[in-house]
């Protein structure tokens, strides 16, 4: 959306989103067009809110895509920061099959079938 000024920078809205367990936000951001994604999470000031970001080791991405902190933000993006892994997926699949448990679509446990 640009401003009435045509010497002001046109500006553009984002989301910027982190999810814990327990606590979720999205919090939107007004930029001047070609800031980046890391422009973005530093100006929703989120790291206040969740001093664990480690932005500069933390994965992000926009809609579920992964992405680099230098990538250029659109009008309308939600820039999201992913929290590393607690358990490698191919190991708990592992320990389940060893368990004898079969998997449901959409990674919920099914109780293994009576003979």
């Amino acid at each position: 959306m640009a401003k009435d000024n045509p010497s002001s920078p046109a500006t553009i809205r984002v989301e910027v989103a982190y999810a814990q367990p327990e606590r979720q936000v999205i919090i939107p951001v007004d930029l001047p067009e070609g800031a980046t994604l890391e422009q973005a999470i530093v100006q929703a000031r989120i790291q206040e809110q969740f001093p664990d970001i480690q932005l500069q080791t933390a994965k992000v991405g926009v809609f579920g895509k992964l992405s680099k902190l230098s990538a250029i933000a659109r009008a309308g993006d939600r820039i999201e920061i992913y929290r590393p892994l607690l358990a490698d997926p191919k190991e708990v699949r592992k320990k389940r099959a060893a368990e004898g448990k079969r998997m449901r679509r959409g990674g919920g446990d099914l109780e293994p079938e009576s003979s």
